[in-house]
């Protein structure tokens, strides 16, 4: 038996989309079951034999989590202990996910698994201590770390920028933070990729869609496909910027990158690239509209 944590959120949806389509044993929760209470998790779960764990759960509110640290940290940090606990009273295997806010951004090239952490927000600080109660509770665990994620569902960045380019005439979007955008099905799959063959190769993995590149040309790259889909009729200047000129409550990494080295290497599997993933997310919108 699988338990899928966060079933309803952006990536929660796909996986639990794939995991219907293989018709794999499963039981999904959300909001209902509160991670931060263990004896409400420990009712939840009951008697039930649980193979994997899927944690897609998380407070995810960047800017606002400087300002909330205590509800980031009782959700990303206590939360997430509280699952791994579980999943060792069960003997399960768990899949958690993490993010590259871990990283402070500050090397030139791509991040290793290996590489030490340094956050410099709360969000970013509170995932971390996510990852280490998970390694000091667990050690059947996989932490997928991933990046600039974005779906068919909730609020990201394509869908941010679709209804931009439909109510102005300019766009500003910053050009100098690095990374690679992720679709959550390709993310979702990978996952699946990790139940499907019983994968006991514990550790830290990094997965994003391959390529590098900054916000602005990621925008540019939405808004060139949504055109030539007839998505969108009007013209849009989109002008860069710089970090400094679009001030955030908490600090964005300018590197976000990270190496796919391992997870490639020791899991087969492929990924393609970003430009392709949001291809065809452009065609699904296409299709649906």
């Amino acid at each position: 038996m699988i338990w899928l944590i966060g079933h309803k959120g952006m990536l929660g949806t796909e996986v639990h989309k794939l995991l219907i389509e293989a018709e794999a044993p499963h039981i999904a929760s959300d909001l209902e079951v509160d991670i931060t209470d263990i004896n409400r998790l420990r009712s939840y779960v009951g008697d039930r034999s649980l193979s994997w764990v899927i944690n897609c759960s998380a407070y995810t509110a960047v800017d606002r989590a400087e300002d909330e640290r205590e509800a980031a940290f009782r959700i990303n940090s206590e939360g997430v202990g509280n699952i791994a606990l579980i999943a060792a009273e069960k003997k399960a295997k768990l899949i958690h996910i993490s993010t590259d806010y871990v990283f402070d951004g500050s090397k030139e090239g791509a991040y290793l698994e290996t590489d030490p952490p340094n956050p410099t927000g709360v969000y970013g600080a509170s995932k971390y201590e996510g990852e280490k109660r998970i390694q000091a509770t667990l050690a059947s665990c996989f932490i997928l770390r991933t990046a600039w994620l974005y779906g068919r569902s909730g609020n990201n960045f394509v869908h941010t920028m679709m209804r931009l380019f439909r109510e102005r005439d300019e766009v500003r979007v910053v050009a100098d933070q690095w990374g690679s955008p992720t679709l959550a099905d390709d993310l979702a799959r990978a996952i699946l990729h990790l139940v499907s063959c019983d994968a006991d190769r514990y550790g830290i993995y990094h997965f994003t869609n391959e390529g590098r590149t900054h916000w602005h040309a990621f925008a540019a790259a939405i808004y060139q496909a949504a055109r030539e889909r007839g998505l969108l009729e009007r013209e849009v200047k989109i002008t860069p910027i710089t970090t400094d000129q679009y001030p955030t409550r908490a600090r964005r990494p300018a590197n976000s990158y990270m190496s796919k080295e391992k997870i490639r290497r020791v899991f087969g599997i492929s990924i393609r690239p970003w430009q392709e993933a949001l291809s065809e997310l452009i065609e699904e919108l296409t299709e649906g509209k």
